[in-house]
């Protein structure tokens, strides 16, 4: 666990830095330095090109992950690099064919309710595009066990090039078409670095030549493809459909009150980095036992983060709506619903890794496909039907994710023998249970406290709820020693 606890560490720090700017772009310069339809515009378009962004993949990512490890020798790795690299071209090339040809048609149909969205469909391709392949390079830099520099340019390099990118359109250096331009090309510069750094740390000789298990190969990566695809509409098909039926300003709207709610989750993203090729690598070297370790360990250290993080972001989140416009307040249950699934998959650790890197990785089809029907269907109930509004598709995400998360972890349960409950798991449970309810209803009575026309007194109530909190929570989890891992890090530190 010491390479992945040490790598999740960085991990988390430069994840949680970049929810740092990518939190005063979304609270404060997007809602004040953009409109907000462009604000929404923006959103639609990403959202959108993450859709696309599995299809043009082609699954590639999760198949140099699940079998680099399997071959023993440079050139049997070498092989295997030099017949994946380019097979999403095979699917990129023809979308590029078809989307210029009918670009009227598309163009027409996805700016029904928002116009503005007709000249900007183009971008959607190019951005899935320049994702598709940083993924791939991410996963060949992980396979080497270095996910650092990967993980930095994933969550931190956009949301500093946002940064900049919306002061100048502040200083109108830039205007809100030329945005979005250049926040393109930024996808695609990064996708170049990545490329770079992965060259640089493992360059194959490129062979025609492929692999003896080249069909077994393609065969994973068909399903990837597919289950990768309907993952992606489960992320991003409520950003999707809001245009539908309303305007985009709703889309931008919903969306902040699903970045706070999703913080909670860096820490699950920064271990994942690392422990996505060492569980495929044990898996491939048929160490079960190891599994089980990484299962357990990975799922307390998750639940123990992830709450602490759960109780700070839901204690605050009444204050938190205070320092943003009117316009953006009433996201509090969204909040709540995001950060609830979000704790859970914390919870299950490395549970995908596992399924996906098995013999058993085929059931990721019949899952994500059930989920993504699901939650189609159940936005299209509580949005459309029921009137809901976005209430209705944080709920739909909810109630999916957690179906899913429990058959996963009754699979992963029949298939390995594996769970991962420790005896500390229920404790940890009532840990943050207790200080949410605890701290969920009530805040300091500091009210009224300006400068420049910005309340500030939101941010003392943060703040001093925030400290109270860490430290009870900190006594807590040390007292009762929940998690080994931390302690000996700490003892470390003091020494």
């Amino acid at each position: 666990m010491g390479i992945v606890f040490k790598q999740s560490l960085k991990n988390t720090f430069f994840i949680y830095l970049g929810f740092a700017f990518g939190g005063i772009n979304t609270l404060f310069l997007y809602t004040r330095f953009l409109e907000d339809e462009y604000y929404g515009l923006v959103t639609f378009l990403l959202s959108t090109s993450n859709l696309l962004m599995p299809l043009i993949a082609l699954g590639i990512h999760h198949t140099i992950v699940k079998y680099f490890s399997s071959y023993f020798t440079k050139l049997e790795q070498d092989r295997f690099l030099s017949s994946v690299l380019f097979l999403p071209f095979l699917i990129a090339i023809p979308i590029a064919f078809i989307g210029n040809h009918f670009y009227q048609e598309i163009g027409n149909y996805l700016s029904v309710e928002n116009p503005i969205i007709k000249d900007y469909t183009f971008v959607i391709f190019l951005i899935a595009v320049a994702c598709a392949y940083f993924e791939i390079f991410y996963a060949w830099a992980k396979v080497q066990f270095q996910s650092v520099i990967g993980n930095i340019l994933k969550e931190l390099w956009n949301r500093v090039v946002v940064m900049i990118l919306l002061f100048a359109v502040y200083f109108e250096f830039l205007t809100k078409e030329e945005f979005i331009y250049y926040l393109t090309g930024a996808y695609f510069l990064r996708m170049l670095v990545m490329m770079l750094y992965a060259f640089k740390l493992y360059i194959p000789k490129f062979t025609f030549v492929r692999p003896d298990n080249f069909k077994e190969v393609l065969r994973f990566s068909g399903y990837i493809i597919l289950a990768g695809s309907a993952g992606a509409i489960i992320l991003d098909i409520d950003k999707f459909m809001i245009p539908g039926k309303e305007s985009l300003v709703k889309a931008a709207y919903y969306s902040v009150a699903v970045f706070i709610g999703s913080f909670i989750e860096a820490p699950s993203r920064a271990m994942l980095n690392i422990l996505q090729p060492l569980t495929s690598k044990t898996l491939n070297e048929d160490n079960h036992k190891e599994v089980a370790s990484l299962y357990k360990k990975s799922s307390i250290n998750l639940l123990l983060i992830s709450g602490f993080f759960f109780v700070l972001i839901n204690a605050n989140v009444g204050q938190l709506f205070k320092l943003l416009p009117q316009e953006y307040a009433g996201g509090t249950l969204v909040v709540l619903m995001i950060s609830s699934l979000k704790l859970y998959n914390g919870f299950l650790g490395n549970n995908g890794a596992i399924i996906n890197n098995s013999k058993f990785y085929r059931i990721t089809l019949p899952i994500s496909v059930s989920m993504a029907l699901s939650v189609y269907f159940l936005n299209k109930l509580f949005y459309y039907t029921l009137d809901m509004g976005t209430d209705g598709l944080a709920l739909a995400t909810l109630i999916v994710i957690f179906s899913a998360n429990s058959f996963k972890l009754f699979f992963v349960k029949s298939k390995f023998s594996m769970t991962p409950f420790t005896n500390k798991t229920f404790r940890m449970l009532l840990i943050i249970a207790g200080l949410y309810l605890a701290f969920n209803f009530w805040d300091f009575p500091i009210d009224d406290i300006y400068i420049w026309n910005f309340p500030i007194h939101p941010i003392f109530n943060i703040a001093l709820k925030s400290i109270v909190i860490s430290v009870i929570y900190l006594f807590l989890i040390f007292k009762l020693n929940i998690s080994p891992e931390l302690d000996n890090l700490l003892k470390k530190f003091y020494k």
